[in-house]
């Protein structure tokens, strides 16, 4: 179990329909004047997150113990997935035999859809001194262009590189950078969805990003060839190539926080997966998205090391996880005037204790503030919270990052599991949330 936690912050929620025109399409939109970055600027900033993600790498990845591999999570840091068929030049659909590419025309159609990703969050340290302090960390991954609605670009990625995140920049193709949020996330799943405002983005950028086009990675076989893209290292996009090793896989991951996930039914391949490559592209040779790479094996129980086995989400699988995503409403972190509690203390729940006592995962209540919004609202002691307004909860910390958009007084579907004649039932609750001033004032 893990620590308990009692008055909790809030703030994020997501909204809009994917609109079906792309980015190039969408000619009357007003842009927000920039601030030219030089091109020394733009060097420096480079280099130093280079060596800032060098330095933390431990920091950007999560362990995996998975049979008898050793595998680590990758970087660190909505959707029409409507998939789309190729056209001729005559506009006609084209077939996916005849529109298979080399690797440099697939990775350069591919480009404009790769966006680089760079988080800060805080780390906790023991100091010298025997006491701790708190460091900004600096992260770096990688996002799939795969929507847009009225008012938003909407990107997917992996969970693990946006996780514990304070802060997040997208850098589009011309080396742009842009403030983003995370619209939502799928902890189970290990995606996420970022949304940057249409009116932050150049026009010049607009017309050169492009959303990506989807195909299906239930026709993968073995020895397919596949390309991987992916901001390796934190120092850009880069590109390897290679074929469909295995299909189906299944990996115990590990997240910062120590939430462990079962990963399932994912493709195995030998292109080249680096730290900072989580959330990218892994393409067909016709250049369509099939899978979001997640995840390299580093070495063997025995510590011998192992090159080239790394790991991709299926896009078939993805499709549905991030549509829900891109369908809620965007989120800010709300001022601490605003900063609202649920009125719990709770732990989270291990996975040793889920698989042997089959709890469900998420923060289990370990008891109920008198009087306070979850009391009111029903809750009890023993009950498991698995969703808090649409969005997964598999731990007290991300229970406590979630609320962080959230203001006191709003109020939110809550879903938990409660105990049943030795099974657990789910059970919706709608809770006020509380003040946590008032909290604070008593």
């Amino acid at each position: 179990m893990g620590e308990e936690y009692y008055n909790n912050y809030s703030n994020n929620d997501i909204e809009g329909q994917p609109v079906p025109e792309g980015p190039s399409q969408k000619k009357q939109r007003k842009s927000k004047e920039k601030k030219p970055m030089t091109t020394g600027r733009k060097w420096a900033s480079v280099i130093a997150m280079g060596l800032v993600f060098g330095l933390v790498a431990g920091g950007t990845m999560f362990g995996v113990d998975a049979a008898a591999e050793r595998v680590t999570g990758i970087g660190r840091s909505n959707l029409q997935l409507a998939q789309t068929q190729a056209t001729d030049s005559s506009g006609s659909a084209a077939s996916s035999s005849d529109s298979q590419g080399t690797v440099a025309e697939v990775a350069q159609n591919a480009m404009p859809s790769l966006v680089t990703i760079s988080t800060m969050s805080v780390e906790e340290m023991r100091n010298f001194f025997g006491g701790t302090q708190q460091y900004e960390v600096e992260g770096a991954g990688t996002g799939v262009i795969v929507g847009e609605n009225d008012t938003e670009l909407l990107i997917a990625t992996n969970y693990h590189v946006v996780e514990g995140a304070n802060s997040l920049s997208v850098g589009f193709i011309d080396e742009e950078s842009v403030e983003a949020e995370v619209k939502g996330t799928d902890v189970d799943n290990d995606l996420a969805v970022v949304s940057v405002k249409l009116s932050d983005i150049p026009d010049d950028t607009m017309n050169q990003i492009k959303i990506a086009t989807v195909g299906d990675s239930d026709e993968l076989q073995l020895g397919d060839q596949v390309v991987a893209i992916g901001n390796a290292l934190g120092y850009g996009q880069s590109v390897t190539s290679g074929y469909v090793s295995a299909l189906d896989r299944d990996l115990t991951l590990t997240y910062e926080d120590g939430t462990t996930i079962n990963s399932t039914g994912l493709i195995q391949t030998d292109a080249a997966i680096n730290s900072g490559n989580s959330g990218g592209a892994l393409l067909n040779m016709q250049g369509e998205l099939i899978g979001i790479n997640e995840a390299k094996s580093s070495n063997t129980s025995s510590g011998a090391s192992v090159d080239n086995i790394g790991f991709a989400i299926p896009i078939d699988k993805a499709q549905s996880s991030l549509q829900e995503m891109m369908n809620l409403e965007t989120r800010e972190k709300v001022d601490a005037d605003q900063a609202s509690y649920l009125g719990i203390q709770g732990s989270d729940v291990s996975a040793e204790v889920s698989e042997l006592y089959g709890v469900p995962s998420g923060v289990v209540v370990v008891d109920v503030v008198e009087d306070g919004p979850a009391a009111e609202a029903g809750m009890q002691k023993g009950d498991v919270i698995t969703e808090l307004d649409g969005r997964s909860i598999s731990s007290m910390e991300q229970l406590q990052q979630v609320l962080q958009y959230y203001a006191a007084g709003e109020k939110v579907d809550v879903i938990v599991q409660r105990s049943d004649n030795g099974g657990y039932q789910e059970q919706t609750m709608s809770v006020t949330l509380g003040s946590a001033a008032d909290v604070q004032n008593r």
